[in-house]
């Protein structure tokens, strides 16, 4: 009887939520980097002589800092599908380059596959939640990535999220192109840390910044010869664009499904 009840009392205090940490706080292991070769910089993978990415404290606790001076990447060793994955950012001081005091720029990369440098010399084929100033939870398609995203169009032919508007292919092949501008506006002032999670499950992922829903993505592809093959687990990635920006609190966790309530 002791021993049954003992049973009963461990599994009332199990965690309910199984989250993997992909950043140890220590240093980048489980993480690659790669960065766009460039005159003065041979870059590559794991080659990093700038320290493009190093581990910093900031607010008492060590963070990922991204420096943006080259672009690039960092990404999961692993390959990941159906799961919630779960950040905080926050901007940093410092732009270069061709970003040079304009809006700061990163970018979560998710379901990222194939060879290194695939779009623009930088990253792998992925769909891309914006981490933009101003543009957080926009998408982008990288290097052949497409969604089925509803939208409306603007006066300024931007196509913009919305739940009851047409279902549009987004890719870069075709007249629509491969950016679709996010709903409303979440992010923080700069200095703040922000909060990203991003569900995918099947074919289909959400992107949320500070627990809004800024947009749900149908049917997660890629084009490869000219076909339209399945995009729905791969690496992570996060960019380097630019721009100064630090991570911290990356966690992940397996889902049977999409939340109901997100999905709403």
């Amino acid at each position: 009887m002791k021993y049954i009840l003992y049973i009963l009392t461990v599994s009332i205090f199990l965690p309910k939520d199984k989250w993997i940490p992909l950043f140890n706080g220590k240093d980048l292991q489980g993480w690659d980097s790669y960065l766009k070769p460039m005159a003065g910089n041979d870059g590559g993978l794991n080659n990093d002589p700038q320290k493009v990415f190093t581990i910093v404290q900031q607010d008492g606790e060590n963070v990922i800092r991204i420096s943006g001076e080259v672009t690039g990447a960092i990404s999961t060793k692993k390959e990941y599908g159906d799961y919630h994955l779960q950040l905080q950012f926050k901007w940093g001081q410092l732009t270069w380059g061709s970003k040079k005091n304009k809006k700061k720029d990163s970018g979560l990369l998710y379901h990222s596959v194939g060879p290194y440098g695939a779009d623009w010399g930088a990253w792998m084929r992925s769909q891309e939640f914006q981490v933009e100033e101003g543009n957080c939870g926009d998408y982008w398609g990288c290097a052949g990535g497409t969604a089925d995203i509803p939208a409306n169009q603007r006066a300024d032919s931007q196509y913009v999220y919305d739940p009851s508007g047409s279902i549009y292919t987004f890719r870069a092949d075709n007249k629509i192109g491969r950016h679709c501008v996010k709903a409303g506006d979440a992010e923080r002032p700069r200095g703040e840390w922000n909060t990203l999670d991003l569900y995918c499950h099947g074919d289909t992922s959400v992107h949320m910044v500070n627990g809004k829903v800024l947009m749900i993505l149908y049917h997660n592809s890629q084009v490869e010869q000219g076909q339209v093959i399945p995009l729905t687990k791969g690496k992570i990635q996060l960019q380097s664009e630019g721009a100064e920006v630090f991570y911290k609190q990356i966690r992940i966790q397996t889902i049977g499904k999409i939340p109901a309530e997100v999905l709403q």
